[in-house]
Order: structure tokens, then C-alpha cells, then sequence
């Protein structure tokens, strides 16, 4: 019963991050009577969808949908930012997707932990598996510089895969607790 739970938690935290590396992010700003404002963020819900299928389903099926998803993006469609296939494996961003991996893992073995089905605690489960993700990249980057694999300077690829993304990818952080909450309850996950 516990692998069958934990491969559709994989099926559904893989369609997530399926899905979510379609929908572009966004803030729903309330007014003072005003009709509310919708600011776009530059992110889409790829990286959350995979912290929120960490957080509600664990980290084995986090891990299992990360790299399902890898694995569907080098192998058969396109679905990465830039495109996919076995040529994603010299670009830049690559290292990102790897960090899917370790970021899943953590931040789902986080969210197990009892005391953690609160909004604060999700969100810091969130904020860690994002640090996770983005120190992987920044490694990946870091590397690639220093071997010569990327035409571009260091720290114009900081700033286009780390800096400029991060803070909407912050923002995003909360919403990802409020919706694990929610799911958590539905599923009855403590």
C-alpha cells in the first residue's frame, strides 16, 4: 500500500511540475476599492510545483517525479525553459533541474517531521528546498565557469539563473505552504 502511495504521489508531483512549467506566476494584489491588481512575476510554477509536491507527498515520490521529469525533458518533449533534449545537458540551466533532486528530497524529509503542518514551518520547508535548488545551480555554474564551459561571464549567468528568478521564486514560498496545508488536511497527512 506504501509504494502504491508513494508512485501516484510521484505520477501526481511529476503532472504538477508538468503543468506548472506552463502557468506563468503572478500576484493578486488586493485594492482599496479598486478592482484588485495582478502583478506578473518573471517565474513560473515549475520549481513550487516541485516544492509543493515534495512537502504534500514526501520525498521519495518529490524524487521519483523530479526525475521523471528530467528524464521526460532530455529524452522525449521539450518541456524545460529552454527548450529539451540531450543537448540541455551542456547548457547553463541544466544544473538547475538537477538540483530538483536534493531540493525535493530535503525539503520533503522536512515537511515529515512532526510539528510541521503549520504555515510557517511549510513555508521555511519551502524557503530551504529553494536555498537547496539554487546553491545546486550556482555550483553547476560555478564549475562550468571555471572548466570553460559557458561563453558568458559568471556573473551575467548568476543573474539571469539565480538573482533576477529568486526573488518571485520567494514570493511564491507562501503560497506553496498555504496550498500544501490544504492539501495535507484533504489528504489527512500530519
Amino acid at each position: 500500500m506504501r509504494a502504491l502511495a508513494i508512485w501516484s504521489g510521484a505520477l501526481a508531483g511529476l503532472m504538477m511540475i508538468l503543468v506548472g512549467g506552463l502557468l506563468p506566476s503572478a500576484l493578486i494584489l488586493p485594492g482599496l476599492d479598486l478592482p484588485p491588481k495582478v502583478i506578473s512575476l518573471p517565474s513560473t510554477w515549475q520549481v513550487p510545483s516541485l516544492l509543493l509536491s515534495a512537502l504534500v507527498c514526501g520525498p521519495r515520490a518529490a524524487v521519483i517525479a523530479a526525475v521523471g521529469y528530467i528524464t521526460v525533458g532530455l529524452f522525449y518533449l521539450p518541456i524545460f525553459h529552454s527548450g529539451g533534449s540531450l543537448s540541455y545537458l551542456v547548457t547553463p540551466s541544466f544544473g538547475y533541474l538537477t538540483g530538483f533532486i536534493p531540493a525535493a528530497w530535503i525539503s520533503g524529509r522536512l515537511a515529515q517531521r512532526k510539528n510541521m503542518n503549520n504555515l510557517i514551518s511549510l513555508t521555511l520547508c519551502a524557503l530551504i528546498g529553494l536555498i537547496v535548488f539554487q546553491i545546486w545551480g550556482i555550483l553547476y555554474l560555478t564549475v562550468g565557469s571555471f572548466i570553460g564551459s559557458w561563453s558568458n561571464p559568471l556573473p551575467d549567468l548568476l543573474f539571469s539563473y539565480s538573482i533576477a528568478p529568486i526573488p518571485a521564486q520567494v514570493l511564491l514560498c507562501p503560497g506553496i505552504a498555504i496550498l500544501s496545508q490544504v492539501l495535507r488536511k484533504l489528504l489527512f497527512i500530519e
